[in-house]
Order: C-alpha cells, then structure tokens, then sequence
C-alpha cells in the first residue's frame, strides 16, 4: 500500500534526523553506538548542557560517565573554557584542600611556592569530580559549602576566592540509599543533583 509505505519512509526520515541531531553533539564523537539508550543519553545532555545547574551522572563503572560529562561541557556555553577532572577516591584525604582549593606559599611542610587548585585551574569551565559516592563523609561538607557559598580559600591563604565553574559529578554508588545509610551528607546530595 502506498499510504503506508509513505507513512514508513516519512517515520524513518524523522528518526534518521534525529539521530542526526544528536549526532551533531560536539562531544559524543568517541561514542558509539545508536541504541535507545544511547540516544536517550545524548538527548538528556542536549537538554541539561545549556543550563547553570550541577548534573548528578549514575553509572556502572566503565560506562563512560566522564565521556558524558565532557559532551556536557562541550555543549555548553562555556565549551571553550577548561574541563578539570579529579577521581575523588583517589585524592588522600589529609591533601584533599590543598588539592581542590590550592594553598600558599608556607602553608605547611614543602609548601615552597603558591599553588593554583583544581577550583581556581577550572575558572568559568566545568569542574568534574568523579567517583562522588566515594568521597569520605568527614569531606563532604568542605565540597557542600564551595557549592553553596561559591567561594573557596586556598590553605594558609587569607583571601576568599569565587568559584565560577560548573560542577558534574558521577558515581557508581547509589547516593539515596548511601543517604539512608548515613555516608553520604543529603544536603549534598541535593546540591549536587541540582534538586
């Protein structure tokens, strides 16, 4: 029947231009694949990558949340700033500060000159902290009030400075249930899924 098979190909040019569309997204280059997963994926960061708000990424590890989280700031406004990655698990927790906020010169032990932390390297870009669900609880509320006050100070620095950049975060832990279990701040969890 004509009528259907127009019906057919009309159907099939729509998806083939959305696929297209989503295709078109700067940072989806490296993923392949064009499941209804996939597109779902790419169609949310379509949606959330304009926006000024923290993203929350859940995912099993090895999926390619950071992948995901580099298309969002590619398709951002502010693509052309810098993409700042840290795996909190991987940071010790006595370096954590110094480490996220920078410290001065003299702060502590071989602290021999200034050093800019990851908030400062991020400037107006995008601040992504991987594996969140992992960060100690005894932490979360230094990482709780950058998010809030947006400002941080460097160790042994004496001036506040602003914190521009947009913060995603990923994790293969489910952060309701590490709520219930209380090792994970909600106040957090609420600020970093942007709720």
């Amino acid at each position: 029947n004509v009528w259907e098979r127009s019906c057919e190909l009309s159907s099939l040019r729509k998806r083939m231009r959305r696929l297209q569309d989503l295709r078109d997204i700067t940072g989806f280059d490296k993923i392949k694949g064009s499941s209804v997963s996939v597109q779902a994926v790419m169609s949310q960061v379509k949606q959330v990558a304009p926006l000024e708000v923290s993203t929350l990424i859940y995912g099993e590890s090895g999926v390619g949340k950071e992948l995901v989280a580099r298309a969002i700031h590619k398709e951002s406004p502010h693509s052309e700033a810098p993409f700042v990655a840290v795996n909190c698990a991987a940071i010790q927790p006595d370096l954590f500060e110094s480490e996220l906020f920078g410290h001065a010169r003299g702060a502590f032990t071989g602290a021999h000159s200034r050093r800019e932390g990851l908030c400062g390297a991020a400037g107006h870009g995008t601040l992504f902290l991987d594996e969140i669900g992992e960060l100690p609880l005894p932490l979360q509320p230094k990482l709780l009030r950058l998010l809030e006050q947006r400002t941080f100070r460097p160790v042994g620095g004496d001036s506040l400075h602003l914190f521009h950049a947009r913060v995603i975060a990923a994790t293969n832990v489910d952060l309701e249930a590490a709520v219930e279990e209380s090792i994970f701040r909600k106040d957090l969890y609420y600020r970093l899924s942007a709720q």
